[in-house]
């Protein structure tokens, strides 16, 4: 029993109702569904109970999974509850830490500076690496329809939610335009999922705008951001990826205003970007609400293809901070066994 997406419906694994029926950007959003989002906890926690699962494995989204998890350790204790990805402390919030040891059995970490929040509290906490920093073998993959012999890559990242990119592309498509009146050498790949490709697609095809793929199968997508010049991507871990694939980046964002406001408030950093955060300094480029627009993306974009020693600066330094937070085997395989190991204790 689950409630997942898409790549858990691959695997065979049905869900109770789909995670993108609780999925809402922003505090606005999530004020204006917050009966809906009430609701839905309350039905899966009744079916976890019914279920009488041994152990409850919450993945991310902390406002939904752990509040599940609370609720369902209140009505029976016996069910071992492991959170994977822990909720960012570090950046606002951090009283939920002492809260968390009373309803969560083992939190599984992303990042290794994680540790030392929930260590101070008690809570049994294990660093299992990010996924997105795997090693994926993708040869064998022929893309020759796709590039051109001519041509530089720069990979777009416009957002996994419908309402990001429908804030980020139209900068992102203004972007495009000021950039292919000043050159013809470069391709752009844009990067989404399945469910948003269209979406994309008729947005650059309304426009008629050339020399762009939209992409949204996986193993293209790593190939082809392995072979980029540089990327332009939405804030978030997949900023992660793109330095993994030893690619420089620049990072966008946009909120409205309510939003934004409400998180300059709560946050007690100064940065969005997970480099930039942990180093406590700008190493990658941010472009952030007014600052997000189509000159000031060109701006940057340009010099980092007329210098390219910014690029090579970049990635040194992120190279550093990504070393610190590998493991020697798969974060997948650590997280198996992790959960291997507890399910045994149960038989």
């Amino acid at each position: 029993m689950s409630v997942g997406g898409e790549n858990l419906e691959k695997l065979g694994i049905k869900s109770i109702f789909n995670l993108a029926d609780i999925t809402y950007l922003g505090f606005t959003n999530v004020l204006l569904n917050i009966f809906t989002i009430r609701k839905k906890i309350n039905f899966t926690v009744n079916k976890i109970i019914e279920f009488k699962p041994d152990i409850l494995f919450s993945v991310d989204s902390p406002d939904f999974t752990l509040r599940v998890a609370k609720k369902v350790k209140l009505l029976n204790s016996s069910i071992k509850t492991i959170h994977y990805v822990a909720p960012q402390v570090w950046i606002w919030r951090k009283g939920r830490v002492k809260k968390l040891k009373n309803f969560i059995d083992h939190l599984l970490l992303l990042f290794n500076f994680e540790k030392e929040y929930f260590d101070k509290e008690n809570v049994n906490s294990t660093f299992v690496g990010h996924p997105l920093l795997d090693n994926v073998d993708n040869k064998g993959t022929d893309l020759n329809h796709l590039i051109g012999s001519d041509k530089k890559i720069v990979s777009i990242f416009p957002g996994s939610r419908l309402s990001e990119i429908r804030v980020l592309m139209p900068v992102l498509l203004k972007f495009l335009s000021l950039s292919q009146n000043k050159s013809n050498n470069y391709l752009y790949v844009f990067h989404t999922n399945n469910e948003f490709k269209k979406v994309v697609n008729n947005l650059l095809l309304d426009q008629n705008f050339k020399s762009c793929e939209v992409i949204s199968n996986e193993k293209i997508k790593k190939e082809l951001l392995s072979k980029s010049t540089f990327a332009i991507a939405k804030s978030g871990t997949v900023s992660l990826e793109i330095a993994n694939a030893n690619v420089p980046s620049l990072i966008i964002y946009k909120l409205n205003f309510i939003n934004y406001f409400i998180i300059k408030l709560l946050v007690n950093v100064k940065y969005a970007n997970i480099f930039n955060i942990i180093s406590k300094n700008e190493i990658i480029p941010e472009l952030l609400q007014s600052q997000c627009n189509e000159n000031k993306i060109y701006e940057v974009f340009n010099s980092f293809m007329s210098n390219p020693e910014l690029g090579e600066k970049q990635l040194l330094n992120c190279n550093k901070i990504l070393n610190s937070m590998k493991i020697n085997s798969s974060s997948a395989k650590k997280v198996a066994d992790i959960l291997s190991y507890d399910i045994k204790k149960f038989n």
